[in-house]
């Protein structure tokens, strides 16, 4: 499947002057499908250069939205979006006061294996290219526009898969997101989440790259770390925070710390402690997120007295804290969940 969503504008151009077409037709094609137009929609476009598009192959957006479903507590809706291929991912749409944030996946499924995580249940199956991630900003922009009012205003890489395990066509979805002609959203009104690839936190922030970078914790300790998320027998809590460190340095951007309350496992008095200890100091963010059971995993969240008393402990070490309202919660909201159920309902 060829897709011209993965392309630049000066790829784009480079592949039609192949066709024997001018140069400002890249121009027309690509605000075409930043408009969430597939080909045969283009009606300004030479019919003869669409069938020989569609004959050799091409496609404009890599996705549609196969299903949609509201939240009637908070209006949040989550998608179902089916790929070329045939596979399913999914993406949410939070409406905010200062505008709609989309989550979108980077991977179909994930190899990362946190124990929290539905996404992980199926292993991972592929990654997704850099226009696969962009459709989905594409299509959910142009079904929620409003006249001048963009339909997404903030993105978070948080859905289906780790941004970082998919680091070229993540970036290259960073820059295709952001160009003028296109949907032009700052690469600073996107919000990368990341178990803790080391490696990778260092290179995006050398690169030049400022998106909110938001470290998934989850536990001070490395061994009780290494329980709830297999990647922290490759990395330490102290080489995951020295990262985050490095890009603040490098980027000036503050670093966001997920922690998700696991009821009888992070949630103790000694694990608050020990966090406020690890970041005190540190320019960044707690975010604390009430768990979303998930029945294959079985992990029960930790109640408000434990949540309360947990934040009080971060609070009084001068730790930057908030605690994450819950969204979606009537439509499966969660990472992973909706797709897990729409395979297992399909197999049937």
């Amino acid at each position: 499947m060829k897709l011209l969503c993965d392309l630049t504008p000066e790829e784009l151009a480079a592949l039609l002057k192949e066709y024997g077409q001018p140069a400002f037709r890249a121009k027309q094609i690509f605000g075409h499908i930043s408009s969430g137009r597939e080909l045969d929609e283009m009606s300004n476009v030479p019919k003869e250069l669409i069938r020989r598009l569609k004959e050799d192959g091409w496609r404009a957006l890599g996705l549609k939205i196969e299903q949609s479903y509201t939240s009637a507590i908070d209006g949040t809706v989550k998608y179902l979006y089916a790929l070329g291929d045939g596979n399913i991912i999914e993406g949410v749409l939070m409406r905010y006061k200062y505008g709609n944030t989309l989550c979108v996946s980077t991977q179909v499924g994930c190899a990362m294996g946190c124990r929290f995580c539905a996404s992980t249940l199926g292993g991972l199956v592929r990654d997704l290219t850099a226009g696969e991630i962009l459709s989905q900003v594409i299509v959910v922009n142009a079904l929620n526009t409003d006249g001048d009012k963009r339909g997404v205003t903030n993105v978070v890489l948080m859905g289906s898969g780790e941004p970082l395990d998919n680091y070229d066509n993540v970036t290259k979805f960073l820059d295709l997101l952001s160009l003028g002609d296109g949907l032009n959203i700052s690469k600073r009104n996107v919000s990368l989440s990341t178990c803790g690839l080391c490696e990778k936190m260092i290179r995006l922030a050398d690169s030049g790259y400022t998106p909110v970078l938001t470290v998934s914790l989850h536990a001070p300790f490395d061994e009780l770390r290494k329980k709830i998320m297999p990647i922290a027998n490759k990395y330490t809590v102290a080489q995951v925070i020295d990262a985050a460190k490095y890009f603040f340095e490098k980027t000036g951007r503050r670093v966001i710390f997920e922690y998700s309350m696991i009821s009888g496992e992070n949630d103790t008095e000694e694990c608050a402690k020990e966090l406020s200890r690890l970041l005190k100091g540190f320019s960044c963010h707690v975010n604390i997120i009430r768990l979303n059971y998930v029945k294959e995993r079985g992990l029960i969240g930790s109640d408000e007295k434990a949540i309360d008393k947990f934040v009080k402990i971060l609070d009084n070490n001068g730790v930057s804290h908030s605690v994450r309202r819950s969204m979606g919660s009537d439509i499966e909201g969660a990472c992973g969940q909706l797709r897990r159920k729409y395979i297992d309902e399909n197999k049937k």
